[in-house]
């Protein structure tokens, strides 16, 4: 996959030395002195781009017009807004991402703009915390189609209401799929017939909803 991301700050060079270090090509564009002196001791050389990401002739020596993904993490919400209408409208980006500065301009990311996808900290932050308090000991591994599913997981407690009874019994949520027990570190595949037992950790791909229903239902039983 090749990335250009525009500003290298500490977001941006930390979301390029993950990509590069997952065998991807990335272009930073960055014309700020003292984040070019930092950057060319953490990217490789041939990744950085210097020169503002508004000229035309800088982007195009990024290879915009080429990328598959283009991400603007620039300290301006302004700025980034700008920049991924442009990597779509003049250059036919297909992916954009902008980083959320200030989380009182969320609202103006979408797809007007032709972002994507938003990265708003302060509202992530609001979301783990929420859902680490209603999923009480269930831990979510992986985010799935932008925060709509998730892969979660949970070890079965001694007494769980769901102990005993066959997966195909359970009344498990409508938007809920176990895909995986782990038993005594041995990978058990989930059939209809396969019941749990203490100990047990199971992986599910679930909504939020069904997550808090799947919760109770491996909670202790009264």
């Amino acid at each position: 996959m090749f990335v250009v991301i525009a500003g290298g700050g500490r977001t941006g060079a930390q979301l390029a030395r993950s990509l590069i270090a997952l065998d991807h090509r990335v272009h930073v564009v960055e014309h700020r002195k003292e984040i070019l002196a930092r950057i060319h001791k953490e990217l490789p050389t041939e990744s950085i781009i210097i020169g503002n990401p508004f000229d035309p002739e800088v982007l195009e020596a990024a290879e915009i017009q080429n990328a598959q993904v283009f991400a603007a993490t620039t300290p301006s919400d302004t700025e980034n807004l700008a920049l991924c209408y442009i990597a779509r409208e003049k250059y036919g980006v297909k992916r954009t991402i902008a980083r959320v500065n200030n989380p009182r301009n969320s609202w103006l990311f979408d797809k007007k703009f032709h972002v994507d996808v938003a990265v708003n900290q302060a509202e992530l932050l609001s979301r783990l915390i929420e859902e680490e308090m209603s999923l009480g000991d269930m831990m979510t591994l992986l985010k799935l189609r932008h925060g709509k599913y998730s892969l979660v997981e949970e070890k079965i407690p001694a007494n769980a209401q769901a102990i005993g009874i066959p997966l195909k019994d359970l009344n498990l949520p409508s938007n809920c799929v176990i895909a995986a027990v782990i038993r005594h570190g041995e990978l058990v595949l989930p059939r209809g017939t396969t019941t749990l037992a203490e100990g047990d950790e199971v992986l599910a791909v679930t909504d939020p909803e069904s997550a808090k229903q799947l919760a109770t239902l491996f909670s202790f039983s009264a």
